[in-house]
């Protein structure tokens, strides 16, 4: 099993989850984190991290944020990995939990 980043993070980007990640699966896009599925050990460390809750088991991922199980596995092959806790964009609060955030998503 993996854990998987959803919409609630797109445009925040909290990077607290970074920090705690024992194997560096986290990888960083322009205004969203993606968990490469490969990497991810399931040590639950990430999810309680995450001041959003943007982070879910894969046997917990919510019904309509199942795609983001797939763009967490793409995305992580694309963007660098991040190892290291960054400052949210300015503009992060805002963005928190507003809905239907998907189409906002920057490759």
């Amino acid at each position: 099993m993996t854990f998987v980043v959803t919409e609630n993070c797109i445009k925040c980007k909290y990077t607290d989850c970074v920090e705690v990640c024992p194997v560096d699966c986290f990888h960083e896009g322009p205004n969203f984190l993606v968990i490469d599925p490969e990497e991810c050990i399931d040590c639950t460390l990430c999810e309680p991290e995450c001041p959003v809750e943007a982070i879910y088991p894969e046997d917990d991922l919510p019904a309509d944020q199942q795609e983001f199980l797939e763009l967490n596995a793409e995305l992580s092959l694309q963007w660098p990995v991040i190892t290291e806790m960054k400052a949210a964009p300015d503009d992060a609060k805002q963005w928190e939990d507003v809905p239907d955030k998907r189409k906002l998503l920057e490759r």
